[in-house]
């Protein structure tokens, strides 16, 4: 049995609203180890009040720290042993647990994909019942839940200095892809050693595209594994989920996101089988599925997915 760890999001242990290879690790482990992350979503301003409970952790960061660039409160960097620029970081995502009874949703002026037609404000509460695994709206409908992190990225390189949470890069970050869930595993290259890795931006659910600019946002726990791939040469996040392998692709233009997703599952498909990239090309015509993941990060997303049984 690999070696265990508990890592706990507080003042101490957060970064708010950025990534920066310069930052400290708040715990070291070993390629193989299990690590459970607490994460806590959720400015003064968008969580509620009673009769929903904050999380103390959350208040205390309230009253610590402010954010800085971005608006994700992410726990970590976790330094990996023998991460080293050229490598993969796999992070296998072993579970995801709801954290609270609440959850929130907002509308905010110039942000969102149609900010011209919803020029207010509007921010909603929406209660959740974690052992039935459903939210209820204000006006009944009840949906079921799926959650996942919207948020789970390694340092940055270093000459990009501290740079945003919000907008997704080949390091990872605000991937906000709805198939992270549970029983899934995101591969990232690693920037610099250690890999330092960052989780947060809970969601309990969230439809391709998040088009308000949030999901149904919460704070969640997740448990990790880091595998540690040497000289993976991986230049850009991938995924793998139960069936499917996962590329993607951000760009301001969503046609060149998709074009990017699209790249990358050529090379994926060559590397796995050895067609050429013209045979790889005709494949993804015929077999891969193309969704838009978020439409509102400033880098809007494209996840392409194939059916392992394909490969």
């Amino acid at each position: 049995m690999s070696a265990r760890h508990e890592l706990h999001a507080s003042p101490e242990t957060v970064h708010w609203g950025f990534f920066d290879s310069s930052l400290a690790p708040v715990l070291s482990v070993a390629p193989g180890e299990r690590v459970t992350v607490h994460c806590v979503s959720g400015s003064p301003e968008v969580v509620p009040g009673p009769p929903f409970e904050l999380p103390p952790e959350l208040r205390a960061i309230h009253a610590a720290k402010r954010p800085h660039l971005g608006a994700h409160i992410l726990t970590g960097p976790i330094s990996v042993a023998g991460a080293e620029p050229g490598d993969a970081l796999e992070v296998r995502i072993l579970e995801v647990a709801l954290r609270t009874d609440w959850g929130y949703t907002y509308v905010k002026p110039l942000l969102g994909t149609i900010p011209e037609d919803f020029p207010g404000r509007h921010l909603l509460h929406i209660p959740i019942d974690r052992k039935a695994l459903t939210a209820t709206l204000p006006w009944g409908t009840r949906i079921p839940l799926r959650p996942f992190f919207g948020v789970v990225g390694v340092a940055p390189p270093a000459a990009y200095g501290a740079i945003a949470s919000n907008v997704p890069r080949e390091h990872g970050g605000n991937l906000d892809n709805k198939e992270l869930v549970a029983g899934t595993s995101l591969h990232l290259p690693v920037w610099r050693p250690g890999a330092l890795v960052s989780v947060g931006d809970g969601h309990a659910v969230q439809g391709d595209g998040e088009v308000t600019i949030t999901a149904l946002e919460t704070c969640l726990s997740g448990t990790f594994e880091f595998v540690l791939h040497k000289g993976a040469g991986l230049s850009f996040p991938r995924a793998e989920t139960p069936t499917h392998h996962v590329t993607m692709g951000f760009d301001p233009d969503l046609d060149d996101a998709a074009k990017q997703a699209l790249r990358e599952m050529i090379r994926l498909i060559v590397g796995r089988t050895g067609l050429s990239p013209a045979d790889a090309y005709c494949l993804c015509s015929l077999a891969v599925d193309f969704r838009v993941t978020q439409l509102v990060n400033g880098h809007k997303g494209v996840h392409a997915m194939i059916a392992k049984s394909l490969l």
